[in-house]
């Protein structure tokens, strides 16, 4: 499996967490996306001083070669699928453990 195959994978099965396991439908409001490019913008300086200096190194075959910020696309797709399924997991414990006022 390629590194864009994961990354895809990654994607996907965070988007199925969100919307059909855990029903917490993140990506459908506005402040997911708002709080998520706060998230960006801090994982491309991460990661482009990471790979813009070359202390992490990517296997050309293994990755499509797009890059924003010399991350690689990839990049950007674990760190989205990261991201989501660890904020909707958190919100659907949260929700677990607040007692209902009905």
């Amino acid at each position: 499996m390629t590194y864009t195959q994961a990354a895809l994978l990654g994607v996907v099965g965070a988007l199925v967490v969100d919307l059909f396991v855990w029903r917490t439908r993140l990506i459908t409001r506005r402040v997911w996306w708002v709080s998520y490019a706060i998230v960006v913008f801090f994982q491309l300086l991460t990661n482009g001083f990471l790979t813009g200096r070359g202390i992490v190194l990517y296997n050309p075959d293994d990755i499509i070669g797009w890059r924003l910020v010399y991350a690689p696309v990839e990049d950007l797709l674990f760190g989205f699928a990261m991201v989501l399924l660890t904020v909707s997991t958190w919100i659907r414990l949260g929700r677990a453990r607040i007692p209902s006022s009905e």
